[in-house]
């Protein structure tokens, strides 16, 4: 076991050290941009001001401005911003449908719960996504097994690395909480593992001092462990192994297979030949982040000079400090001549420039600002004179401005953590026993569909559509009425509905429209056939009326009857 740790820890200091490089980058883009996490090559102190070095505070106003709007975007609290269903949706009956529904919500509450942290995990972690273009968040069952854990990992402390389709599949993290606590966290190993009596006497020497220990999730195939699970007495083969190693003692505390990687760690933009990737809008701002801090202390310095500009005097007149505040009193030696000059001078400068500078300063404020796509997930500026079409266009460019930037965060986090999370839930039991699930949802892939504002406007687009489809059809059907059959109606109309947020339960289902077009058919049969019978009964009157009129008439002689011959 102790080489196997050695093995472990050996490859995780190759993977953190490959990475040196890496750690200076993403310490000069949080001096720039996060103050809050730049700590990743320096110590920092409690009480110590994060953004002491800085002149403008611009650069973290965009970056917390482009975070609070991925939560806003990707999870909105005042909508159910994902749902459990299904690949093949056609498949699922009225007891699937049900079934979905309710883990839906068991999950929500599960997720929104405030032991499990969730709001503070998510948070953190896209601050880190839209400033490194990458996070680390994860998701376990907490200690009692009641409740889910999420937490937000520092990437200074965990490093990855990629299988050969391009997905990450090899954690490390490192940890160093204070003895006390790591004892807490692995009793077991504390009280009876092989480094019990190194750690007992760093309990009693240092209680608050710090210990290493490492977290690795690896592919199970990719490490010699067999898990003492057992269902029906085979083996149970899980596709992950999650490692606790004591680096300290370089023993292995504890190994476990899992069922899912338990990290999520979405990317943002990614280039070949790297498991790390970079954020598009801090790349670009970057320099210009350099830029503004240079110029606002330019401006800063020359505007003091301004209000409070530098003086001269001849050597030896003043006879103390000289005190330019407001009822300030300088002495001087009274045998000057002034003739001579004036005993303090201002020393003239050229502030013309100021206005340049103020200029430049804007320019490079609206550069950042475009560097963190702030100028494209705002909605574009509706004049209330627009026609209907005009407006469905600006929010189309909306849509199309946006999507890109949020598209992708959309299925690295929200769908892993999903994902996750539903996992965990199904294994612990919280939804119940496999034979609790319907017969239609067995063997089938779980997914997810997600709602968010930017799906909306893409779904309300579906209104416009079927307007503008409305107003099509009628004038061709002017040249062409058969035209009017192009168009099914009822699909576009539910669509439009849908798209307009009308809520499902207000909208009658295909099977219950079916059922309704068969008794409306049956109506109309009946009321035809009783058409069709009280035709005939008034014929048969009709008939009955003539025949006893003519029984009353008098009957006719053969002269009558016959006409004669010529």
């Amino acid at each position: 076991m102790q080489q196997r740790a050695k093995d472990l820890i050996e490859y995780g200091d190759m993977l953190f050290s490959k990475r040196i490089a890496l750690m200076s980058l993403w310490q000069e883009i949080s001096d720039n941009f996060y103050s809050e996490r730049a700590d990743f090559t320096v110590l920092r102190s409690l009480g110590l001001d994060f953004a002491s070095i800085l002149s403008s505070s611009f650069p973290l106003l965009c970056r917390r401005e482009l975070g609070n709007q991925v939560s806003q975007m990707l999870r909105p609290r005042d909508k159910d911003w994902f749902e459990v269903s299904i690949f093949r949706e056609d498949k699922l009956d009225s007891a699937g449908k049900a079934w979905l529904q309710d883990k839906s919500e068991v999950m929500r509450r599960a997720m929104y719960d405030r032991i499990s942290m969730f709001h503070r995990a998510v948070a953190e972690a896209d601050n880190d996504f839209v400033t490194f273009g990458q996070s680390v968040k994860t998701i376990e069952l907490a200690r009692d097994k009641q409740s889910l854990l999420y937490r937000c990992w520092h990437l200074r402390d965990t490093a990855w690395a990629e299988n050969y389709k391009g997905e990450v599949d090899i954690i490390h993290r490192k940890s160093n909480p204070m003895v006390t606590q790591f004892c807490k966290e692995f009793p077991k190993y504390c009280a009876s593992g092989p480094a019990q009596q190194k750690i007992k006497e760093r309990l009693d020497k240092d209680p608050f001092g710090t210990i290493e220990y490492r977290h690795i999730v690896m592919p199970a195939d990719e490490y010699d462990f067999k898990s003492n699970e057992f269902y029906k007495g085979i083996r149970l083969r899980h596709p992950y192994v999650s490692i606790y190693i004591d680096v300290e003692n370089q023993e292995v505390i504890g190994e476990a297979g899992i069922w899912n990687k338990r990290y999520v760690i979405p990317r943002w933009q990614t280039v070949s030949g790297s498991q790390y990737a970079y954020s598009p809008a801090t790349v670009c701002a970057l320099p210009d982040a350099r830029l503004i801090q240079a110029l606002t202390l330019i401006l800063l310095e020359a505007g003091e000079k301004a209000v409070t500009p530098p003086m001269v005097t001849p050597g030896g007149v003043i006879r103390s400090d000289v005190n330019l505040y407001a009822g300030g009193i300088t002495t001087y030696d009274a045998e000057y001549d002034e003739k001579t000059g004036e005993v303090l001078r201002i020393i003239p400068h050229d502030y013309s420039g100021l206005q340049y500078g103020a200029k430049l300063q804007a320019d490079v404020k609206e550069m950042i600002y475009n560097a963190f796509y702030l100028n494209k997930i705002g909605l574009p500026p509706l004049n209330k004179e627009m026609t209907a079409f005009e407006v469905g266009q600006r929010v189309s460019e909306y849509v199309r401005n946006a999507l890109p930037i949020f598209g992708p965060m959309e299925a690295e986090e929200n769908g892993a953590t999903c994902e996750i999370t539903f996992d965990l839930l199904h294994r612990s039991g919280t939804f119940g026993g496999f034979h609790d699930m319907p017969q239609s949802l067995r063997g089938q892939d779980i997914q997810f569909k997600f709602t968010s504002p930017l799906h909306g406007l893409t779904e309300m687009q579906k209104v416009q559509q079927f307007a503008q489809a409305k107003a099509m059809l009628a004038e061709a059907a002017a040249m062409d009425p058969s035209v009017v059959n192009m168009l099914d109606v009822r699909k576009a109309m539910r669509d439009a509905l849908e798209g307009g947020g009308t809520p499902e339960a207000w909208m009658r289902t295909d099977t219950q429209m079916r059922d309704m077009d068969i008794a409306i058919k049956k109506q109309q049969e009946v009321q035809q056939l009783l058409d069709t019978m009280n035709k005939g009964a008034t014929v048969a009157k009709t008939i009955g009326d003539a025949s006893q009129s003519l029984s009353g008439m008098p009957a006719r002689t053969s002269a009558q009857a016959v006409p004669q011959q010529m």
